[in-house]
């Protein structure tokens, strides 16, 4: 509710916080998914493990650097010495092919990388995507035509071809896991923009926020106050599904050789040097690419409970069976 309508409220009032309940609401519809909270509590594990990754690595004695020629065998190529890839009590997930480094420690740090990258690209995106959706609803005709059509060309953008044609010409001195982070945030902001500005120009016409325009209150003041809370449902909401295809694009320009260099451990980089040992050293293929896969689809499954959850008329498209309409009913009853 707006300050300008509940200024009136008489001091010391028993009224419950908005946000507070709202936050309480929340809280409720999303705990009656359990799907959602195996998600969280598998993407809460997979954080921890990205930043305990030094402290993890130190405990197995190894680093993801580190060159073991000894542990692999060079007769045969460069396949890893003893079984299952030269798994063992000083390395606890084996080695990697032809450069005997330690397969657990880069796996881990790459997650640091994987994760890291798509976390740091969705603040860009919705950051750009929240200022240009708004101000564009704020500004007069020109200003929203101008950036309503800046939001157009960027949405019509191939992220992948841009990506590739941007990271090819950067110098390979600077941070590649900064330079990704930059690309994948500053080319896909367009749909959160237009998702912002739809829901903006349906806030404007409220009454609260007519309320505090009658009252005085400057443009950014009711953007800061009145129009920013109302939009963090819808763009939450987003920003959770963006996360999964963030970290599936890193992946993919790992994989494809202008994403992350060696020797900075990535999964999809370390799937880029794998693609030829599946029969020789299975697990160098079967690890980055089960991580990335329980990775993504907890993502996605986090991020739909949280659509759900933040409104609860919209059924999730994951339920299937009785146990769904069980979800539906207890969502339905929490919004009761």
């Amino acid at each position: 509710m707006s300050e300008a309508l509940v200024a009136s409220h008489t001091p010391g009032a028993d009224t419950p916080a908005p946000g507070v309940s709202g936050a309480r609401q929340f809280w409720r519809r999303l705990r009656a998914q359990r799907a959602a909270l195996v998600a969280a509590a598998v993407v809460a594990l997979l954080v921890l493990v990205a930043l305990a990754a030094p402290l993890l690595t130190a405990l197995e004695g190894q680093d993801p650097t580190t060159y073991h020629p000894s542990l692999i065998d060079s007769a045969r190529g460069g396949v890893p010495v003893g079984s299952l890839g030269g798994l063992g009590a000083d390395h606890w997930l084996g080695v990697e092919p032809q450069t005997g480094r330690d397969l657990f420690a880069r796996l881990v740090y790459g997650a640091r990388v994987s994760l890291g990258v798509a976390l740091g690209a969705t603040a860009i995106q919705v950051a750009l995507g929240v200022l240009f959706g708004v101000a564009s609803t704020l500004g007069n005709r020109l200003v929203d035509q101008l950036l309503s059509r800046i939001t157009d060309i960027i949405v019509a953008l191939p992220l992948m071809i841009m990506a590739l044609a941007l990271l090819a010409i950067v110098p390979s001195g600077f941070p590649r896991p900064v330079l990704v982070t930059l690309v994948i945030g500053l080319i896909a902001w367009g749909n959160i923009a237009k998702i912002a500005r739809a829901q903006t120009l349906t806030l404007k016409e409220l009454d609260h926020v007519a309320a505090a325009r009658l009252s005085g209150w400057g443009t950014w003041r009711i953007a800061r106050r009145e129009l920013l809370p109302g939009l963090a449902a819808p763009v939450i909401t987003y920003a959770a599904l963006l996360v999964p295809l963030n970290i599936s694009v890193e992946a993919a320009l790992s994989f494809l050789g202008v994403g992350v260099k060696p020797p900075t451990p990535s999964w999809g980089q370390m799937l880029t040097a794998a693609d030829v040992w599946y029969q020789a050293a299975p697990q160098y293929l079967l690890l980055p690419a089960g991580a990335l896969f329980v990775t993504v689809v907890a993502l996605t499954v986090l991020g739909d409970g949280v659509r759900t959850a933040l409104d609860p008329r919209a059924a999730s498209r994951l339920r299937v069976g009785t146990g769904g309409r069980r979800a539906d009913r207890a969502a339905e009853e929490a919004a009761a």
